[in-house]
């Protein structure tokens, strides 16, 4: 009588402590670091994610250059999604992030939008036109030292041998959503944005070949200092299912790949 006696009240204690971390995992909401060009699709899959698992989650979204800074001087996110592998990579190499929980969520497409070119093809001197004047108005892209997109566009220009001829004309955004806006109100002509953005807004675009540039791999990873890693671990299983990767892939992604090591 009294093994059972212990036996209930072990159940139930274990029992009493799973509720109170599935309460105090609801309660907290999940800080989420997000690269400019995945935020508008984040939004639109956290609602259901909210809704399955009654998690709440706050939005930080950047640069990701910028937030890999904030991540090594101590900002308090539970995941980071960023718009490249390199610097999850290094984060997982200095120790900041959970073991194993880097994942490739999203593949990147670029791609041209302009209110005046219809083609790759125009973004060339034509035939007896000097380079000089292929650059006469300003053409916008992120910026190559902090943001994937930007240093993708930068590639992708060079492959095209225009990287020199546009110099003294680019318009480098802080990150892919400001270089999106800045095209979109038409205070610059032409650039170089994500392919997402234009899916999302329902505009068309000219994709810029995958062999233009290095692969836009974005990757997730957890931090090692959350205190909410549960509600991580989660959200990155909602996030790589194969129903979320679909809806991922239909907003203008490629088909994501595992992570490469």
């Amino acid at each position: 009588m009294l093994r059972l006696f212990l036996i209930s009240l072990l159940c139930f204690s274990l029992y009493s402590m799973s509720a109170v971390a599935n309460q105090q995992e609801r309660s907290k909401p999940l800080r989420i670091a997000v690269a400019a060009n995945f935020t508008p699709v984040l939004k639109v899959l956290l609602s259901d994610f909210t809704a399955q698992t009654g998690i709440k989650s706050q939005i930080i979204s950047g640069a990701s250059g910028a937030m890999f800074l904030q991540i090594k001087h101590g900002a308090p996110f539970d995941v980071f999604l960023s718009a490249d592998s390199r610097r999850p990579k290094e984060l997982e190499k200095i120790g900041f992030t959970l073991a194993n929980s880097r994942r490739t969520y999203a593949t990147g497409q670029l791609a041209l939008y302009s209110s005046t070119l219809q083609s790759l093809e125009q973004l060339s001197p034509k035939p007896g036109q000097g380079a000089e004047q292929i650059s006469e108005q300003y053409f916008a892209i992120a910026n190559p030292d902090i943001a994937p997109y930007g240093k993708a566009a930068k590639e992708a220009l060079i492959h095209l041998g225009l990287w020199q001829s546009y110099q003294d004309k680019l318009i480098k955004g802080i990150n892919i959503g400001q270089t999106f806006s800045q095209i979109r109100s038409k205070a610059v002509n032409s650039g170089l944005v994500a392919n997402s953005q234009l899916v999302l807004n329902n505009l068309s675009g000219v994709i810029i070949p995958s062999t233009y540039h290095q692969p836009i791999e974005q990757q997730l990873v957890i931090m090692k200092a959350s205190n909410n890693q549960l509600a991580a671990k989660k959200f990155a299983d909602f996030l790589l299912s194969e129903k979320n990767q679909a809806i991922i892939v239909s907003y203008g992604y490629a088909q994501a790949k595992q992570a490469s090591e």
